[in-house]
C-alpha cells in the first residue's frame, strides 16, 4: 500500500508541494487521522473536524511562522498541529508529557500565541501586525475566530481598534452556527442575515459587471462608494464589519478549499483589514460528531464504530447542581439562572427547558453575566450564575465592584473548581480561592459531597450576601461527615491529635481514609471564606500540628497560620506555577496530593 498524502507532510513546506487539486483528498486523510487518534486520547474533535479546509488553505497560502496564525480558543487547531511537524506526536495529545490540546508557544514556532479562552485572537493578532509593521517585516497576522467568540466584547474592542488603524490584517470567521452550545444574541442574528445575504452579493457582482461595459460606467464604479454603501444598507441592514473599517468578504463555503485559497490570495493583495466569513459544519466527516457536535466538542476516548464513551453512570456535580436548582426554583419564583454560553456544561440545560423566562444565556460574556446578575439582585431577584472557575477570572472586577462592594445576593455556582486534567494550564480551577479571599462580604462554600452541594445551594439562596459555591468536575460522594451544615462553621470529623488534617472538596474523602489509618485528627473545611477561627483556636490549644490540604494555590493555610500562632501550620497545595495537561490523578501525584505523600508529611510533622 502506497504512502498517503498526509504521510509526506512533516512541515508546512511539504504542504506547499501538494498540488491544489489534491488538497481535498489531503483534507479527507487529515479527518480520518484525527478521528482515529482522538478516539484513543479524547479531545476537542467536532470543532477541529469543521476547520480542516480553512487551516489547510491558510497554511497553503501563508508562510508560518513568518506570517502569524493566531487561534481563538484553539479547540479547532488539531489540523494545524498535524501540518506543522507534530503528526507523529499526535498520539500523545493531552497526555502527560505529550502535546497540548491547545496552541502553545513552547511547543512549536508555528504556535504564535498560547490560547485556551475565547475572544483573544483578534487582540493578539493585531499586536503581532503592529509589531511587524514597526520592525519593517512583511509578514501578515491571521486570526482564526469561531462565531461563538464573536459574542465576546474583547473581540469587538480589538476589531474597532484594528479597523481604525487600516493595517493589513485578516480575520477568518469560522462560522459553524454552533459554538460549544447554541449561539445567542444580536450578533448571531446578524450572521444569519449575512449567511442568507446572497441577494446583496449577486446584486453587487451584477452591478459591477454592468458598469464595466462603458467608460462612464467604469468612472462611476470608481467613485460611487457612497451609493454602494446605501445599497448595502438597504439589502443587508446593520452590516457591522465594514462600518468599523474592515473589508467584508463572504459568506463563502468553508469546505471548498479552492474557493478559500482564491480569496486568501486576494486578501494578500488588499493590504488592509479584512474579514473572511466562511460557513462550515462542526463535526464534518464523522457522522456521530456531525449529528451531535455538542457531545463531541470535548469528548473522552470513544468507539469510532458507535460513537459511545465508557461513561460514569453516577450523576456529576453539574447535574446535581442543575436538578437542585430546578427544585428550588419551583418554590421560589425569584430564582433566575444565568450562563455564559455553557448551559449544558454547567448543568443548566434542563432548567432552560423548564423555566424559559427565567434562564439567560448571555454568550461568551462572563463580565456581562455577573453585572447583569447584580442588577437582578438589586431588584430583589435571586440570580445564580453558573460558570467554570477558570472563566470567572474574566469577571473579577465585576464580582468585586458590582456584586461584593454592594453586598448583593448573587450566587456564583463555580464549576470545574480544582484540577481539571487534560485541558491544561488555561482551564485549571486552582486560582479562585486565593482571589476570592480578597472580596468583601463574599461567602465561599466548599461542598465535599452531593448532599453538601444541594444543602449549600439552598442555604446560599436563602441568605442575603454574595456567595460562591465551588465544586469539582466529575462526582463527589453522596454523603460525608455527620453533623448538619452550620453557616460559616467547619466540622471536626475526628478529634485533634498530634497532627490534624484540614481538607475540603475532593480531598476530604482521601483525607478521611488517611486520618483513620494513621490516627490523626480531621477537620472538614466546609467554608473557605469565612474561615472558622473557633475551630482553629480549639486545635491550636490542643497542641496539634495542622496540615492543610488544598487542591488549589494555597489560600486557606496562610490565613490559618495567622490565627493558629504559635501552632505549626503546613500546607499541601498546588504550587504557584502553570499546571500542564495530564489526568487529575497524575497532576495530584506531581504536586504531592496523593495518599503516600500526605502520609509522609504527617510522619515528618509527628517527628518535629
Amino acid at each position: 500500500m502506497g504512502e498517503t498524502l498526509l504521510e509526506t507532510i512533516n512541515s508546512t513546506a511539504d504542504l506547499k508541494k501538494i498540488k491544489e487539486d489534491d488538497l481535498p483528498k489531503l483534507c479527507e486523510e487529515i479527518r480520518s487521522f484525527m478521528i482515529e487518534s482522538v478516539s484513543r486520547t479524547g479531545g476537542h474533535l467536532a470543532s477541529s473536524l469543521g476547520a480542516v479546509e480553512l487551516i489547510v488553505a491558510i497554511h497553503y497560502v501563508f508562510n508560518s511562522p513568518e506570517d502569524k496564525i493566531v487561534f481563538d480558543v484553539g479547540h479547532q487547531s488539531y489540523a494545524h498541529k498535524i501540518l506543522t511537524g507534530r503528526r507523529e506526536q499526535f498520539s500523545t495529545l493531552r497526555q502527560d508529557g505529550g502535546i497540548s490540546g491547545f496552541p502553545k508557544r513552547e511547543e512549536s514556532e508555528h504556535d504564535a500565541f498560547n490560547t485556551g479562552h475565547a475572544s483573544t485572537a483578534v487582540s493578539a493578532a493585531l499586536g503581532f501586525a503592529r509589531a511587524m509593521r514597526i520592525e519593517g517585516k512583511k509578514g501578515m497576522a491571521v486570526a482564526l475566530v469561531g462565531d461563538g467568540s464573536m459574542t465576546g466584547g474583547l473581540t469587538f474592542e480589538a476589531m474597532d481598534d484594528a479597523g481604525n488603524d487600516g493595517i493589513p490584517f485578516l480575520i477568518v470567521l469560522n462560522d459553524n452556527e454552533m459554538s460549544i452550545s447554541q449561539n445567542v444574541g444580536g450578533v448571531t442574528r446578524n450572521f444569519a442575515k449575512l449567511r442568507t445575504g446572497r441577494m446583496y452579493n449577486a446584486f453587487k457582482r451584477s452591478l459591477a459587471n454592468s458598469l464595466d461595459t462603458t467608460r462612464y460606467g467604469r468612472w462611476l464604479g470608481r467613485h460611487m462608494s457612497s451609493f454602494k454603501n446605501r445599497i448595502k444598507h438597504f439589502l443587508i441592514p446593520n452590516l457591522p464589519f465594514e462600518e468599523i473599517g474592515f473589508t467584508y468578504i463572504g459568506p463563502i463555503n468553508g469546505h471548498d478549499i479552492k474557493t478559500i485559497i482564491k480569496y486568501l490570495r486576494r486578501v494578500q493583495e488588499l493590504k488592509r483589514p479584512v474579514i473572511l466569513h466562511a460557513i462550515t459544519q462542526k463535526g464534518r466527516g464523522y457522522s456521530y460528531a456531525l449529528e451531535n457536535p455538542e457531545k463531541f466538542h470535548g469528548i473522552a476516548p470513544f468507539s469510532i464504530e458507535t460513537g459511545e464513551v465508557n461513561s460514569n453512570k453516577r450523576k456529576s456535580c453539574s447535574e446535581v447542581f442543575g436538578s437542585t436548582l430546578i427544585k428550588l426554583a419551583e418554590k421560589d419564583k425569584r430564582i433566575v439562572a444565568i450562563t455564559a454560553a455553557m448551559p449544558t456544561g454547567t448543568g443548566l440545560a434542563s432548567f432552560a427547558e423548564q423555566f424559559k423566562e427565567r434562564f439567560f444565556d448571555v454568550g461568551i460574556a462572563e463580565e456581562h453575566a455577573v453585572t447583569m446578575a447584580a442588577g437582578f439582585a438589586a431588584e430583589g431577584m435571586r440570580p445564580v450564575v453558573a460558570v467554570y472557575s477558570s472563566f470567572l477570572q474574566r469577571a473579577y472586577d465585576e464580582l468585586l465592584h458590582d456584586v461584593c462592594l454592594q453586598n448583593l445576593p448573587v450566587v456564583i455556582a463555580l464549576d470545574r473548581a480544582g484540577l481539571v486534567g487534560e485541558d491544561g494550564e488555561t482551564h485549571q480551577g486552582i486560582y479562585d480561592p486565593a482571589f476570592l479571599q480578597t472580596m468583601p462580604n463574599l461567602v465561599v462554600y466548599s461542598p465535599a459531597s452531593m448532599e453538601d452541594l444541594s444543602e449549600m445551594l439552598a442555604m446560599a439562596l436563602d441568605r442575603k450576601e454574595p456567595s460562591v459555591i465551588r465544586y469539582n468536575r466529575g462526582t463527589l460522594p453522596d454523603r460525608i461527615g455527620e453533623s448538619p451544615i452550620e453557616f460559616g462553621k467547619w466540622e471536626i470529623m475526628l478529634p485533634p491529635q498530634k497532627v490534624t488534617l484540614f481538607a475540603t472538596g475532593t480531598l476530604l474523602p482521601i483525607a478521611e481514609k488517611i486520618a483513620r489509618e494513621n490516627h490523626t485528627g480531621l477537620v472538614s473545611m466546609r467554608f473557605l471564606k469565612p474561615i472558622d477561627r473557633q475551630v482553629i483556636s480549639q486545635c491550636a490549644e490542643a497542641g496539634t500540628k495542622m496540615l492543610v490540604l488544598e487542591e488549589n494555590i494555597a489560600a486557606v493555610a496562610p490565613l490559618m497560620a495567622m490565627y493558629a500562632n504559635p501552632a505549626v501550620v503546613r500546607s499541601a497545595a498546588i504550587p504557584n506555577m502553570p499546571v500542564s495537561h495530564a489526568t487529575v490523578d497524575q497532576q495530584r501525584k506531581r504536586y504531592g496530593l496523593t495518599e503516600d505523600h500526605i502520609v509522609q508529611m504527617i510522619k515528618e510533622l509527628e517527628e518535629m
